[in-house]
């Protein structure tokens, strides 16, 4: 059997300020909820410890935009952790309204060592909470 990774979802409805002059969920807003759903799954995923040790960077975003979004549409966003190795660890996302996929994203991220504020290897204690 292989094992599922972590995930995380939210549900929201898309807001006004959230529309653009073509009347449709703007690029940046998708990008601004992967930004979004990362760091609440990060904040569920780690704990104090880990917090007051690491933080993350996104280095790469690579977006797919497949379909549009509107005022008050349902939106799901979801995420997990793909490969983590060296220093840096894949996330994907995807945008959903209803069964839809609006929008797929791969996000690199760095781990960076919250006193050095330089790149630091993922080691098995960050590995054990994104796996």
């Amino acid at each position: 059997m292989v094992n599922e990774p972590k995930s995380y979802k939210k549900s929201f409805k898309v807001k006004a300020s959230e529309i653009d002059a073509l009347n449709h969920v703007n690029n940046v807003v998708y990008l601004q909820w992967v930004n979004d759903i990362s760091e609440k799954h990060w904040e569920v995923l780690s704990n104090e410890d880990l917090n007051k040790k690491y933080f993350w960077v996104v280095v790469r975003h690579e977006i797919d935009y497949v379909g549009q979004a509107f005022l008050d549409d349902k939106i799901t966003v979801k995420t997990f952790i793909g490969e983590s190795k060296g220093v840096k660890s894949i996330r994907h996302v995807e945008i959903f309204k209803g069964e839809s996929l609006l929008v797929k994203v791969k996000s690199t991220w760095c781990l960076i060592d919250a006193k050095t504020f330089k790149p630091t290897r993922i080691n098995e204690e960050v590995l054990s909470v994104l796996n």
